[in-house]
């Protein structure tokens, strides 16, 4: 299904390439507005908050269902996003490969965010042979409890849990991208607009890591694709 650009003032092409812009590259949306003033198009920073924080989302939806295989050896940990003066937790999965699995932005860091993450990346993934974490309890906690519903369901599968540091480096490494891009925000001033544009952020991860299908000469090309 398309994203519904009707009602917009701005052709899609234009919402699109900004939207895009903003969440692969480390820029303000002041330093957007001027960019895009730059290329003959008068929006204020606002809009351009209100046009990440709007079509991220479903972009990203877009970008889960289209996106490649991935193994079935998973890599988690969490990384930090500060949100209106706080310190929350982006959960993040990739695969051996580095490939991204799922994400989740969390105001809490225990068995239940664990879990609540766990069940919804192995529903849009499918259930791994094996994940690897770190020596938190919480995450431990939340996958055991995985493993005890996939032990009474009709596949009787087990998740085989490893706790190996060096291993999670992959993972770890991975983060810093999304640090990057976050960084020019000074944090986010509300949870959802934070959680709506780490998706956008996480999609423009995926499409430089090249996880998509694609004959487009262009990342941005492949973004677009994504929203049609």
């Amino acid at each position: 299904m398309s994203i519904d650009f009707k009602g917009s003032h701005y052709p899609k092409d234009v919402i699109l390439h900004a939207v895009f812009f903003y969440v692969r590259y480390a820029v303000s949306y002041r330093d957007l507005e001027e960019i895009m003033a730059e290329r003959g198009v008068q929006v204020d920073h606002a809009t351009l908050n209100r046009w990440v924080v709007k079509y991220s989302p479903d972009i990203a939806k877009a970008a889960q269902a289209k996106k490649q295989a991935t193994a079935g050896s998973w890599r988690m940990d969490e990384t930090y996003i500060k949100v209106k003066g706080k310190w929350m937790y982006l959960y993040r999965a990739v695969d051996k490969y580095g490939k991204t699995l799922d994400f989740m932005l969390s105001k809490r860091r225990d068995k239940a965010a664990a879990r609540r993450f766990f069940k919804r990346a192995i529903k849009a993934n499918g259930v791994p042979q094996r994940i690897v974490i770190d020596k938190s309890g919480a995450n431990l906690a939340g996958l055991l409890r995985i493993n005890v519903g996939l032990k009474f369901s009709r596949t009787h599968h087990r998740i085989d849990i490893l706790r190996v540091k060096y291993l999670n480096n992959i993972v770890e490494q991975d983060h810093r991208f999304i640090k990057k891009i976050t960084r020019p925000t000074l944090g986010f001033k509300a949870f959802y607009s934070a959680a709506a544009t780490l998706a956008g952020i996480e999609v423009a991860h995926m499409i430089r890591k090249k996880q998509f299908q694609s004959n487009f000469a262009s990342p941005f090309e492949t973004f677009a694709s994504l929203a049609a």
